[in-house]
């Protein structure tokens, strides 16, 4: 199957999805993960319409995409891999969203960029679902108190909230508990779902899915 068949593919099962959950037409943005791919990999999917991709790495982001953005400047780019703050200057520089705030030393050194660049790149909380030592993310139980600090404290406008379920474990609690937190935290966003579990996803709120490998194939 080539790259645009599998990229309609997967806009047919999204569109299948939000019918299934009873939501309207276009409710889900598909954001497709092009992380590891080079940007002559990238064309045809740009060819084919889509304008949302999602990278892990600020350093190999770098490298692809300002020329990319370029050309067409309606491309919206997402982090959504782990930030150090170090790259968070780079980070405000290039990206149209970031999905992994996770702790106040990031939040502070974004804060701070945004003001220096003059820049506001909408942001994400990540939330670590599973409390997986290993993953990134912030503890479900201090989600709601970490938003209201990058909120009151450092004047962040958080748009939603984003996890990655543990990939051996059922993701529809832990997408439901992301629900349940943004309701809390009073954030309208939701980025949860990927290749393997994006139709849940959408099953319990996703309003963004990154899917990578059933777009652009495996790595």
């Amino acid at each position: 199957m080539e790259l645009q068949e599998r990229l309609n593919d997967v806009r047919s099962r999204i569109v299948a999805g939000e019918r299934a959950a009873g939501r309207p037409a276009g409710s889900v943005q598909l954001v497709a993960v092009s992380k590891t791919f080079e940007a002559d990999a990238i064309g045809p999917a740009i060819e084919a319409g889509q304008r949302v991709f999602g990278e892990n790495r600020v350093q190999e982001s770098q490298g692809k995409w300002p020329a990319l953005k370029a050309e067409r400047p309606d491309i919206e780019l997402h982090l959504i891999g782990p930030l150090q703050s170090n790259k968070a200057a780079d980070a405000v520089a290039l990206f149209d969203v970031i999905e992994t705030v996770d702790r106040e030393k990031i939040a502070r050194a974004l804060a701070d960029e945004m003001k220096r660049q003059g820049k506001t790149p909408r942001l994400y909380v990540q939330v670590n679902t599973g409390l997986e030592p290993q993953k990134a993310g912030i503890a479900p139980d201090d989600t709601p108190a970490f938003v209201a600090l990058c909120r009151d404290e450092l004047g962040l406008s958080i748009e939603g909230l984003m996890c990655i379920p543990p990939a051996e474990e059922n993701p529809g609690p832990h997408f439901a508990l992301l629900a349940k937190l943004a309701l809390k935290c009073g954030v309208g966003k939701l980025s949860m779902g990927m290749s393997g579990d994006y139709g849940t996803a959408i099953a319990f709120g996703a309003t963004s899915v990154r899917v990578g490998s059933a777009i652009f194939g495996t790595r």
